[in-house]
């Protein structure tokens, strides 16, 4: 596998709110970051949505090659101790290991998979954005669990704090709960055309970003959903992580930032050094904020 260096660099400072940042932007080798995740090893993993590759960056970079125009989108540590993917294009499940070895396992043809996350049972569970299912898989078998919406497009999924799998279906405007026996209840959100896409958990509950509507969701174990706009309804939220201390973290697709919102619902926007970045995925890893822009760096927020 090709191992690269990388050493283009920029930095800001910036203050909105209540929080200051610094933004370090770091170029990465390879076309379009995407996804991310802080990896078992300590490192950053890095999809490379357009080159086909994976990135680690601990220090240096380094780039592994998977096969050209299969589409690594969404990133997720496993409970194995590798990093496992969707590869969008070839429509398959993809396994890293932190030394750099890749395999993959193949899905039914044309099924779409996207989300990607580490489920209670020990399996992992991903959604399959044309089929309107979420599949888990285990020991090389997979499962498909049927969603009963036609063309709800779901899109990213979470362990929630109560055990189960929660989605987003972004054409449906509804996040929906999926217990491990496939078991699906849908709670329908406020908003129409809200167009959720992003999904995470904390102990408490799970929050979620609607791209279409330009808000932040909050949603309980028991289905009861809280939504908070953002002061700039077209800033296209994408994805979003915990902060660690009831909060989130979230990134501002249209409007190159990244945002945080506390749990009582204020927020504060931190604009991104380089003008049309594309922030997609984040995550945090020791209080830092690492973020992928689509355009070719990922950033790096230090409060």
């Amino acid at each position: 596998m090709p191992s690269r260096s990388c050493h283009h660099l920029s930095a800001t400072t910036v203050a909105l709110g209540r929080r200051h940042v610094q933004i370090d932007e770091l170029t990465v080798p390879g076309k379009g970051p995407y996804g991310i995740t802080a990896g078992p090893d300590g490192a950053v993993w890095v999809t490379l949505v357009h080159s086909g590759q994976i990135a680690r960056i601990s220090g240096g970079t380094r780039v592994f090659d998977l096969d050209p125009g299969c589409g690594p989108a969404v990133i997720a540590p496993g409970p194995d101790g590798a990093l496992w993917f969707n590869r969008l294009h070839d429509h398959r499940i993809g396994r890293i290991t932190t030394d750099g070895t890749a395999t993959s396992v193949e899905l039914p043809p044309e099924c779409g998979p996207y989300g990607i996350t580490a489920g209670p049972d020990g399996a992992m569970w991903f959604t399959e954005m044309n089929t309107d299912r979420v599949g888990r898989l285990a020991d090389g078998a997979i499962e498909e669990f049927p969603l009963g919406v036609k063309g709800s497009y779901p899109s990213t999924i979470v362990t929630g704090p109560d055990g189960a799998l929660w989605v987003t279906l972004n054409q449906a405007d509804t996040i929906t709960r999926v217990t491990t026996g496939g078991a699906v209840t849908h709670f329908a959100l406020p908003t129409e055309k809200a167009a959720p896409v992003g999904i995470t958990a904390d102990d408490q509950a799970v929050w979620f970003v609607e791209i279409g509507a330009g808000q932040v969701g909050r949603v309980t174990p028991d289905g009861e959903v809280t939504e908070f706009p953002l002061p700039d309804r077209e800033a296209r939220p994408h994805a979003i992580v915990p902060d660690g201390d009831g909060g989130c973290w979230f990134t501002e697709w249209g409007a190159n930032r990244v945002g945080h919102i506390t749990a009582d619902g204020e927020f504060d926007h931190h604009p991104l050094p380089t003008p049309g970045s594309e922030p997609h995925g984040l995550t945090v890893l020791d209080d830092e904020v690492w973020v992928a822009l689509e355009t070719g760096k990922v950033a790096t927020l230090r409060p």
